[in-house]
């Protein structure tokens, strides 16, 4: 008799063995190409030479320090993310262990600075896994086995053009989903309110990309009654967009900045936040975690910014992101099931609809199902209960192998229909 393994969790019956670039193999001998980088966190592929060997080096020097103690590869690094990140953004807080830390952190800071309470956060928004973040999280699934979660998250409807909250069609729109946020806060909140916490991409709840007018209305909302401003950048940070932070390509500067993920190109865990200078203040002991600042990953994570800062890396991403759209997009005349095929760069996702245009999640369930067939990883937005295929490959990809994925990715939909 087989004995199952030990896990508490649900695993699924696939176990990769090796990975490069796009590509893993599993122990049983098949090769899948990944289109979604691990966890969206493999921005630059699995088992980068140049980040493997940054990482093997400082692990024969130092592995990792105590909090009250400085690394080499800890100073490079938060000088690196400052000369990155928009002028306004020149304190860096690397004692997270992740995205969900640094986002509770980023919180932490702004109440703490400002004196208030609430927490802004958008419909369909996926900030993290901690007691707090599922608590400030767009999605109600996340909170409803657990009793008690954080008080004063005040969620409002997300700037989503395409299924809009408010009935608007986007050339006459006059962004509600901005100025009616104040009806919640007069109504809904305590009336006391610290920051909004927004992906500027949604990643999770179905890669939404808000309009162009939006992120500056949303500042000018924000600086006008004191409320900080947070880019939640852990899935767009570092070239996913094809700009080096989705900052940069919606052209606002936060007050506030979260990085994880694709930080450390290959699968490292560490989390940043960058604030502006009138934002400090907060003690240190607020704010800590024991695998924060590891020099591993931090190591990994100055090699990584060298790389995607390198001339031509950037464009590149922009390239092969335009070549997989428009592929994408070209198989929806000839699959009824395919809706809108949206995103930037190489942080994409499809629709997956039925016969009236409406979201249909046992679909797009099944269109990954077929997808896997054929090779190709991917993941279905709100944990499986949504209706757009993600797709984010590395941004190392090339052409040849995005053809390859478009490809695949039409034989899996024509075995569906």
């Amino acid at each position: 008799m087989t004995v199952p393994p030990p896990f508490y969790y649900e695993t699924g019956d696939i176990v990769l063995t090796e990975g490069a670039g796009v590509r893993v193999r599993t122990r049983d001998g098949r090769e899948f190409l990944d289109c979604i980088s691990g966890t969206f966190n493999l921005l630059l592929g699995h088992n980068h030479p140049e980040v493997m060997a940054a990482a093997k080096a400082q692990m024969d020097r130092l592995v990792h320090t105590g909090s009250s103690y400085l690394s080499e590869p800890v100073e490079q690094l938060a000088q690196a993310l400052v000369g990155l990140a928009p002028a306004n953004l020149s304190r860096v807080h690397l004692r997270s262990a992740g995205g969900s830390t640094a986002n509770e952190g980023a919180i932490r800071i702004a109440q703490h600075v400002t004196g208030k309470r609430d927490v802004i956060t958008m419909f369909r928004s996926h900030l993290g896994q901690t007691m707090a973040t599922i608590g400030y999280s767009g999605f109600a699934f996340h909170r409803a086995p657990f009793p008690y979660v954080m008080p004063g998250a005040l969620h409002v409807p997300e700037p989503s053009c395409s299924r809009c909250f408010y009935g608007q069609k986007a050339e006459h729109c006059e962004l509600p989903c901005v100025s009616r946020i104040d009806d919640f806060i007069r109504y809904a909140s305590s009336g006391s309110v610290a920051c909004v916490l927004i992906e500027p991409i949604f990643g999770v709840g179905g890669n939404i990309v808000p309009p162009p007018r939006y992120f500056p209305e949303l500042k000018r909302f924000c600086e006008e009654r004191g409320i900080v401003l947070i880019f939640d950048e852990i899935q767009t940070g570092f070239g996913r967009t094809g700009e080096m932070f989705a900052a940069n390509y919606f052209g606002v500067a936060p007050h506030m900045m979260t990085l994880s993920k694709g930080l450390t190109g290959s699968g490292f865990p560490l989390g940043a936040i960058l604030t502006e200078e009138r934002l400090m203040g907060m003690p240190r002991i607020h704010h800590g975690f024991t695998g924060g600042g590891n020099a591993v990953a931090s190591a990994a994570a100055v090699k990584t910014v060298e790389i995607v800062s390198r001339p031509g890396f950037l464009p590149h991403v922009r390239q092969v992101g335009t070549r997989l759209r428009e592929g994408l997009a070209r198989l929806a005349p000839h699959y009824p099931f395919i809706g809108e095929v949206r995103g930037v760069g190489l942080m994409l996702g499809l629709e997956v609809v039925g016969p009236r245009g409406e979201p249909a999640p046992a679909r797009a369930l099944g269109l990954q199902a077929s997808l896997m067939r054929q090779g190709l990883m991917t993941r279905v937005s709100e944990h499986g209960r949504g209706h757009v295929i993600e797709i984010r490959p590395a941004l190392v990809i090339t052409e040849k192998e995005v053809d390859e994925l478009l490809a695949r990715f039409g034989e899996a939909c024509h075995a569906l229909a």
